[in-house]
């Protein structure tokens, strides 16, 4: 073991290469990369170290914080700090498939999530957070959903807002609350997958009605609702899954009056609205007496949290939701829903959410230049759905990519039961793969096995 008095791996810090602490954590990783650090190896004492290197010792501090953040190194108690053994990675998989934002750059999730712990412990009571909240959440979490919906929906009053334990949760207790067995429930040809599974398992049937490369057709609507005699319709409007389309305001507005004319309800699905690039305003904006709202903290924050928030100006809608809601997942559990809370409240969940807006604009930049002349995303959002040329069918490339270790989602998995699949395509996640460097080489072997035919 290193003696850690005499260390081999100190810098010789300059003002003209940035700030101290990173020339530290550099030195560290460095010296790790090269072998003059061994998993093991025992590191000076910060006071120490900071009497060698002649700086105070908040700067080393900073070092060895920002050298654990980078896996290098690991305290042991009163033992001291110590080299890290190497992370392995074991799944070698290059994940394109799960829609998931990416990890903001800066930002240590463990921090973050010890200090909003923290203070969710400081400022509950911990037997509330360990008990039954069935009233659709407690008065802080509804009052938190409010605040996350308002950019979305102007002023929402709090009592209308229901916590949910995620979006899926959402979309199945609407599905029993709004319709009963048998029921059609209309959605474009291509729509989320979750959707689908709960309308099968409670004996729904998905009608696909016709959409364009503006999102569902208003007339296509009326006359599917008519004909079907169908009292619901799910929409993703913004960056809808799979094919990243953005409703434009005019169809909205067209939907919206259809809705009203039929006395249709509308589930509105809306994950991404916050990751878009000035977007229109929903479709509950328009018809607020037809529109279930539904907005995941999933796809902006993390799925850790379990937590969607759903707005519903009915009473006894909403009632009829919540006692479908219980008949499978109770509640949002207490613990996250406060943390989420916490988060909202304090600005913490508009800072997270700018990071992962930045990230995802930088990965789709990433893809455009990868993928260059097939690409054909917004530059926003989380995903890209990419037209396959010719030669190479939605299977057939699923099958190639895996064989590569590349996991992507074909066209079939979002086709509505019924529906023909009209598009030769794939979806491409890009907030899945934590680290851009991998990333990057999964679009780049994607590429290259678009460049080539099969066999």
């Amino acid at each position: 073991m290193q003696d850690d008095h005499a260390p081999l791996w100190l810098p010789r810090l300059a003002a003209q290469r940035g700030p101290r602490f990173l020339q530290i954590a550099d030195a560290l990783q460095a010296a790790v990369a090269d072998g003059s650090l061994a998993p093991g190896d025992r590191l000076p004492p910060q006071r120490l170290l900071a009497v060698q290197l002649g700086v105070d010792l908040t700067t080393i501090t900073r070092a060895y914080a920002e050298a654990r953040r980078r896996h290098l190194l690991e305290g042991r108690g009163a033992r001291g700090t110590y080299v890290a053994a190497p992370k392995v990675e074991w799944n070698s998989m290059l994940d394109l498939s799960m829609n998931i934002p990416p990890p903001p750059e800066g930002v240590d999730f463990g921090d973050l999530l010890k200090q909003g712990v923290a203070q969710v412990l400081m400022r509950a009571d911990a037997e509330l957070l360990m008990t039954y909240h069935l009233g659709g959440g407690s008065d802080a979490g509804r009052e938190a959903g409010a605040r996350w919906l308002a950019p979305m929906l102007g002023d929402v009053d709090a009592r209308q807002v229901v916590v949910c334990p995620g979006a899926q949760a959402a979309i199945a207790a609407s599905i029993l609350a709004l319709t009963e067995p048998g029921d059609a429930i209309l959605a474009e040809p291509m729509a989320y997958p979750g959707l689908m599974a709960a309308a099968a398992q409670f004996g729904r049937r998905i009608v696909p009605v016709e959409a364009d490369a503006h999102g569902m057709l208003p007339d296509k609507l009326e006359q599917a609702c008519r004909q079907q005699q169908a009292r619901l319709v799910y929409l993703n409007p913004t960056l809808q899954n799979p094919t990243a389309i953005t409703m434009p305001e005019h169809r909205r507005k067209a939907l919206a009056r259809i809705a009203q004319r039929c006395r249709l309800r509308i589930i509105e699905d809306d994950p991404y609205w916050r990751l878009a690039d000035a977007p229109p305003p929903p479709i509950a904006t328009f018809a607020p007496e037809r529109v279930t709202y539904l907005s995941t903290l999933s796809k902006c924050l993390t799925p850790g949290l379990r937590v969607a928030f759903v707005l519903m100006r009915d009473p006894q809608e909403r009632e009829r939701f919540l006692s479908a809601l219980r008949a499978f997942a109770l509640m949002a559990t207490p613990l996250t829903a406060a943390l989420a809370t916490q988060w909202i409240l304090d600005g913490s969940a508009a800072g997270l959410m700018e990071g992962v807006r930045k990230e995802a604009r930088l990965r789709h930049r990433m893809a455009g230049n990868l993928l260059a002349g097939r690409y054909s995303g917004a530059g926003d959002g989380l995903h890209v759905w990419l037209e396959l040329p010719g030669y190479w069918s939605s299977s057939q490339l699923v099958q190639a990519t895996r064989s590569e270790g590349i996991a992507v989602m074909p066209a079939e998995a979002f086709a509505t039961v019924g529906g023909t699949v009209h598009a030769n395509a794939i979806r491409i996640s890009l907030g899945g793969i934590k680290d851009r460097g991998r990333l990057q080489a999964g679009l780049r072997k994607l590429s290259d096995l678009l460049a080539r035919r099969p066999g």
